[in-house]
């Protein structure tokens, strides 16, 4: 099975370098439940299914279901061909066992793949996010004409409460058009959180307007290098990450967003970054649009089925 999985690796590594240059060589998967399937050809698939059960209360519980089963897919050079046949594989195990309302099956997958799109689709799933990519040589987004732009800051302790309500509008909005998910326990949660980023001064940027928060842009710096999560998905590199970008909604289409981002990607870049990453919803009519402009292309999309038993 090791030999079979290398070969596969190796095979998926040349493909995905055909579809997209900024793709990293694929990796491993990790420890799970191995499937199979067979091609018309005789050539076999394979994948490996991880469950994890989050805790409710947590924070991942505000973007996930509390049961996730992920595949992580070994298609070689196969691509769509090999997905339809690993996805029926696996709802054949999905439909033995019993399955919760809050749950999920999950694939991540490169968005220039449209082979495995059509199969994805096929089987049910949406994608419900993407993970997007802007490198230190795209171009500043020129500013809006008219209007009067906002001031922007750094915040600091201080302003945690400002920066907390601005993150629960975005969730709000996004639990609405997206795979977030608005729990009881979702201002506590980020008030921890964001108690703890800006301890960490990690960088977050206010948009204000006559002494009153309207915007806010958190973001952090991660390095991608081997062994990492972030090498799983992006070239080796300084990253940074650009966790959430939130306006109040009587400010949005105002320029606003683009205030805030236009200083986190100059101060991102003065870091010594090789470019910028982002998690994103496509079904969000706001930011699908706002996030292109600002020169962000997707790289992989996050496809979901939830609950998980409606896999078909």
């Amino acid at each position: 099975m090791r030999r079979a999985a290398d070969q596969l690796l190796q095979a998926q590594t040349a493909r995905f370098g055909g579809l997209d240059p900024l793709l990293p060589a694929a990796t491993a998967p990790p420890e799970g439940d191995v499937i199979t399937a067979a091609l018309p050809g005789g050539e076999r698939v394979a994948g490996v299914v991880v469950r994890t059960a989050l805790e409710p209360g947590s924070l991942g519980s505000l973007w996930s279901a509390l049961d996730v089963w992920e595949l992580h897919p070994l298609l070689g050079m196969s691509g769509g061909h090999g997905m339809d046949p690993l996805l029926r594989q696996w709802h054949r195990v999905i439909s033995r066992g019993t399955i919760g309302p809050d749950s999920a099956c999950v694939v991540t997958w490169p968005t220039r793949d449209a082979e495995a799109t059509r199969a994805l689709l096929d089987h049910g799933f949406v994608p419900l996010s993407v993970i997007a990519v802007r490198t230190v040589a795209t171009a500043p987004v020129p500013r809006p004409a008219g209007g009067r732009a906002p001031s922007v800051r750094r915040a600091g302790l201080a302003d945690a409460e400002a920066v907390v309500q601005l993150e629960l509008a975005e969730l709000e909005y996004s639990a609405l058009v997206g795979g977030a998910i608005a729990r009881p326990e979702a201002t506590e949660l980020k008030r921890a959180s964001v108690a703890r980023h800006l301890a960490k001064q990690d960088p977050v940027w206010l948009a204000e307007r006559d002494g009153v928060a309207i915007g806010m842009a958190h973001c952090w710096l991660t390095e991608s290098e081997p062994g990492s999560w972030s090498a799983i998905r992006l070239p080796m590199g300084r990253w940074g990450y650009v966790n959430c970008l939130s306006v109040l909604p009587d400010e949005r289409g105002g320029g606003v967003g683009q205030e805030l981002m236009a200083v986190a990607h100059r101060e991102l870049g003065d870091a010594g970054t090789v470019g910028s990453f982002l998690y994103y919803h496509p079904t969000n009519p706001l930011s699908s649009v706002f996030w292109a402009r600002q020169g962000y292309r997707p790289l992989w999309t996050t496809w979901e089925i939830r609950p998980a038993g409606a896999l078909r």
